[in-house]
């Protein structure tokens, strides 16, 4: 049976407490970080199965959030940010702070994202002990999101606390960096594929199966370069990448045409694992309070920049479908479109475009849609301050930026069905793997550029296997981790603090320093 055990202090709050306590007495900080509680003595089967299904309860908060893993992977990039407009999204700068690199320690969601998928971590120690009982298919899950707790922080703050179930319950936690952070997970990764079930193409997959395994191996071999700083892909690292794509495309999961009908809640052929979580962040966040009527309006929060944008082909200044939704400006089907009204059903929402909103918006009858203020709800491709006219992050209108809507409110506002592991990644990553191994990409990349609706290219540089992987990928929590492994994630882009620029130590974020004092394994990340 498991017994109580203590719980991690994560807040600031209580790291103030601790740093006084050390300075003002001779009083030693309690080592209270993850202890299991020396009475621990396994799970039984029954304790195992309830600890795993609580673990994918865990992920949907994880994946679902609008702040946290989806703020580190997106926001901090080129794809999205939050500006402030009047004083809606000011929240003391911290959306603002991880678009333009300026975070600090104390940031709210790094110190969340440290802590959520540290502790899935441990929870999947639990059922992986010896001591505990879960069948053979349980251990596995646990096995598969134990590595992916390991993967995440790892990804992101380049060093992974470990504490062994097995050993003294007040003894610090091991620390695992480059190499054998990556041997950890891997092997984790190679074990779960025993015991986890079959994918089901065009099936149910909202757990994780054998090919989410192999999608995840691959994704950690394609980095392995960045986390052990050895300067290179090594070649039988992308072999293995290409093996691991391989043997998922031969389960039966493929390339599927029409683009948004993937991120339905429907069968498709390329969704290799979804979260259970509801989809409304990705939908009303972007929205505008006046866009629809489907779940109260859009929250008009965030927003792309014209430089990602201009990465798929079209109209700079038009994204437009026609009556039949059908585009008109000559955009690629990646990039969407707005229509002109409804889609004749009067459903919410109907009235939502796709993919890339800009320009005028209409209601379900063709209206021309207001913002609040009584003026054309026609978002723009810049942002700019309401009081000055320049160039600005904070005092916005309500229009200014591109929306992105890669889910659709006339497909459910909050269905709960987001895809987190799909196929065309994996394909991407094939290419990119044959790229650094120094073969050519180019038929991959044309193949799935023909199904997107965008011309073919005469041959594939890495810039454009980056710029292919965010035309296809866009707010699917890889931005971050694609720009920081093709070298891009400390170039310059809009809004970014100069100080950031360049700065390497910006491609991994502040271990919390509550964490710091309670595991002296620890070691600040440099910069911070």
């Amino acid at each position: 049976m498991e017994n109580k055990i203590f719980n991690r202090i994560t807040t600031a709050l209580m790291s103030l407490v601790l740093i006084f306590a050390v300075g003002c007495t001779d009083l030693k900080v309690e080592q209270t970080d993850s202890i299991l509680g020396e009475a621990f003595d396994g799970l039984s089967a029954d304790e195992s199965s309830a600890r795993v299904n609580d673990m994918y309860n865990q992920i949907r908060g994880y994946i679902g959030d609008q702040a946290n893993t989806f703020a580190l992977s997106e926001v901090t990039t080129d794809a999205l940010l939050i500006p402030t407009r009047g004083s809606d999204w000011g929240d003391n700068g911290i959306w603002r702070q991880l678009h333009q690199h300026s975070w600090t320690p104390d940031h709210a969601y790094i110190m969340n994202v440290w802590n959520q998928w540290n502790q899935l971590q441990l929870s999947g120690s639990r059922v992986i002990d010896d001591r505990s009982s879960p069948s053979t298919e349980i251990k596995a899950h646990a096995q598969f999101l134990r590595a992916l707790g390991m993967f995440i922080i790892l990804d992101n703050f380049g060093q992974v606390p470990y504490r062994d179930t097995q050993a003294d319950p007040i003894a610090d936690p091991d620390v695992f960096t480059g190499a054998d952070a990556v041997d950890f997970i891997v092997s984790d990764l190679e074990a779960s594929m025993t015991g986890l079930p079959d994918a089901t193409v065009s099936g149910d997959n909202g757990r994780a199966t054998k090919a989410a395994a192999r999608y995840l191996l691959a994704k950690v071999l394609l980095n392995k370069h960045i986390y052990t700083k050895s300067g290179s892909a090594d070649a039988a690292d992308m072999t293995r990448v290409s093996s691991l794509v391989d043997e998922i495309t031969n389960q039966g999961f493929a390339l599927q045409s029409g683009y948004f009908d993937i991120f339905k809640d429907t069968p498709d052929t390329e969704t290799i694992w979804y979260i259970n979580t509801s989809v409304g962040n990705r939908i009303f966040n972007g929205l505008h309070y006046n866009s629809t009527s489907a779940g109260g309006g859009g929250w008009n929060g965030f927003s792309t920049l014209a430089e990602y944008y201009d990465l798929f082909e079209g109209d700079a200044n038009n994204n437009r479908y026609d009556a039949s939704g059908m585009a008109i400006d000559n955009q690629e089907e990646r990039r969407g479109g707005v229509p002109p009204s409804g889609d004749g059903s009067m459903t919410e929402g109907s009235n939502v475009g796709f993919g890339f909103l800009i320009g005028q918006q209409y209601d379900l009858d063709g209206t021309p849609l207001k913002d609040r203020s009584g003026d054309p709800l026609s978002f723009t491709r810049e942002f700019t301050s309401t009081a000055t006219g320049q160039s600005s992050l904070v005092d916005n209108s309500e229009v200014s930026g591109i929306r992105m809507m890669k889910y659709n409110p006339r497909n459910g506002g909050f269905t709960e069905h987001e895809v987190f592991f799909r196929y065309a990644d994996a394909y991407l990553m094939k290419a990119e793997a044959m790229m650094r191994s120094g073969g050519d990409p180019t038929a991959m990349i044309n193949t799935l550029r023909t199904m997107r609706g965008a011309a073919t290219i005469a041959s594939v540089t890495e810039q454009d296997l980056i710029d292919e992987r965010g035309r296809e990928l866009y707010m699917e929590f890889w931005r971050r981790n694609d720009l920081i492994r093709f070298g891009q994630y400390t170039r310059d882009w809009e809004f970014k603090d100069p100080s950031a620029v360049g700065n390497a130590d910006r491609q991994l974020f502040p271990i919390p320093a509550s964490q710091i004092i309670l595991n002296p394994n620890l070691t600040q990340n440099p910069g911070y």
